[in-house]
Formats: C-alpha cells, structure tokens, sequence
C-alpha cells in the first residue's frame, strides 16, 4: 500500500515521502482501517522532526489520527464490523491507505458528521475536553487562554460555552481575532492592541479568572498569572516560543497561585474508560448539533504529503490540514 513515510527525522517537507510498504495486519484486539482522511496535527509534525515525546523507530510512517472503514477484524475484537465508518487517534501511522487501530481506541462516527469534521473530532477536541475538566472550572468563571486560534483553543472555548464557562480568547493579531468571531466565539482579545490586559479584567470582572492555559511560555506566563484571579490555576499547555515560562513570584505568591503541567496523552492514558466514553460522547453530540465547529483550512492528496505538510506548518490558519487517501 501507499504510504507517507520518513527514514531520518527533519524538515517533514524534505523528509516525507511517498513509499509502497506491505499492508498491516491485525493483530488480537485490534482492527485495520482504509483512510478516507486524515488529519495533520502540529504533534505529527515534531515526531517527524524527532521532537516530539514519542520518537518511533525508523523508517516510520507519519499520522495519529484519521477517518476511514473498518476493512478487517483481529482476534477478539467485539462491537465493530467490517465496512463500518470510524475514527481514531492516538494511534500511529495514519498518513497511509490503511493503517491497524486498537479496538478500544476506535470510535464508530454518525451519518450526521460530516467526514471533514470526524477526522479531526478526537484528538485535538479530546485534549480541550479533558483540560477543560483538568481546569476544574465551574460554570459562569472564567478561564483565559492564549494561542485561542490554534485546534485546541477554538475548541475549549467552544466547549467551554457549551457548559457554561466563560473563556477569554487572546490572539496576536486582528486577522486571528476575525477567524475566531467568524466562528461565533466571542471575548477574543488582540494582545498586539494596547490595555488588552485592562479589557480582560473588565470582562472577567472582579473574581478574574479562576484558570489560564499557556501554549506559549517566556513572557506570555507572566501575562496570564497577572489576569488570575486569587488561588488560580495556570497550566502549561504548550511552548511555542521556544522559551521557559517566565513567571514572577509575586504573582505565585499573594494570588496563591498553582502552576500545572498538562500533557493530553497522559491525562488519556490515565483516565479511566467511563470517563473517556462519556467525554467522546459530548464531543459527538456537540458536533452533531453544530455546537462545535471544525474549519479545514486545506484537503491534499496522499501524494502532496510535502505540500500538505508545508501548508500545515503555516502560522495564521484557518483550520486544519488533511490528507485524502
């Protein structure tokens, strides 16, 4: 079968490259699926590069997350048929016509969602779920996030309004905060406009955020612990920039704050089944009945890996990048 393969770690889009490689089998309790399409994650594109907290062995195929049809069934496996449309994430290899899932991790998608949304629904809309419950917020307080146009920020604060928790979304630019209101969330704050910070107090009020999750680090930290509330909750999502979180003591010390790091995989893994079950099952009622919304930014063929993956490395996006196989 054909497949988006790389033999070193580097630049996916020198790196990545179509190869022929044999077509897996299943083993006990898992399942092969044909890719209808699969999504290309900023996660994918750091294991390619080898900087990723998972390092697979080389030659490896790229991908963790995709849309396809159940195509064949290994030992034990209950609950799914061959021909069935399903997703998974947290798996590997995905940037393939086919690729083995364990059955626990594969989810069977409704008529109603749309194939564009069902290969992105878990991974990046499971991670803002399980934060938004790591966050321990409650309904009507207020969580502020930076980097909100990324997946996982449009998502929580799609969620977030689902269950009643306000979020204040902070973005770079005016282009940022158009594609988030395009998308009817709202609170969106450009943090390149002078007295963002005194915009946020007022909106969150007197309390202030209960919350904040950074996906940025250096100066950005201190940024949020300023906007916390006391005895709030900072968590490290994310370093984009590349740097330490800088976070003066004062801030820690008369808000009594808490820092936390959160890694979804983890979180996942260590999540008992009910929990995880009942979170996939939001997910596909709010995505059914339109209350979260997954833009695509771009749909390549397998063939144009190196293209799809240069478009998915571009800042500013409007949605995600996918693969059609």
């Amino acid at each position: 079968m054909r497949a988006a393969q790389y033999t070193a770690f580097g630049d996916p889009a020198t790196v990545l490259a179509i190869a022929d490689v044999p077509l897996p089998e299943p083993g006990p309790g898992e399942v092969r699926i044909r890719t209808t399409l699969a999504s290309i994650h900023n996660h994918d594109l750091l294991t390619v590069r080898g900087l990723y907290g998972y390092k697979p062995t080389l030659p490896a195929v790229g991908g963790s997350e995709a849309l396809g049809v159940v195509d064949a069934l290994g030992e034990g496996v209950q609950g799914l048929q061959v021909g069935q449309r399903v997703a998974a994430a947290s798996v590997h290899a995905t940037w393939a016509e086919a690729f083995i899932a364990p059955a626990r991790m594969v989810i069977p998608m409704p008529d109603a969602i749309a194939d564009e949304t069902a290969a992105q629904l878990i991974a990046m809309p499971l991670s803002a779920l399980m934060l938004l419950e790591f966050l321990h917020v409650e309904a009507g307080q207020w969580i502020v996030q930076n980097t909100a146009n990324g997946a996982v920020g449009k998502s929580l604060a799609m969620l977030a309004r689902a269950r009643g928790v306000n979020v204040a979304n902070l973005v770079r630019n005016a282009k940022a905060v158009a594609q988030l209101q395009a998308l009817g969330i709202d609170h969106v704050f450009d943090t390149s406009q002078d007295g963002w910070k005194d915009r946020v107090r007022e909106a969150t009020g007197e309390a202030q955020a209960a919350a904040a999750v950074d996906s940025i680090g250096g100066d950005a930290s201190a940024d949020l612990v300023e906007l916390l509330g006391l005895h709030g909750t900072l968590v490290s999502f994310g370093v984009m920039s590349g740097e330490a979180m800088r976070i003066p003591a004062s801030g820690l010390i008369y808000k009594e704050a808490t820092v936390k790091g959160f890694w979804g995989s983890k979180v996942s893994q260590a999540m008992p089944v009910e929990d995880k079950r009942r979170l996939v099952g939001e997910l596909l009622q709010r995505a059914a009945g339109g209350e979260l919304t997954l833009p695509v930014d771009g749909i390549f063929a397998l063939d144009d890996i190196q293209a799809a993956a240069t478009a998915s490395a571009q800042p500013g996006r409007g949605g995600k990048v996918l693969l059609r196989v």
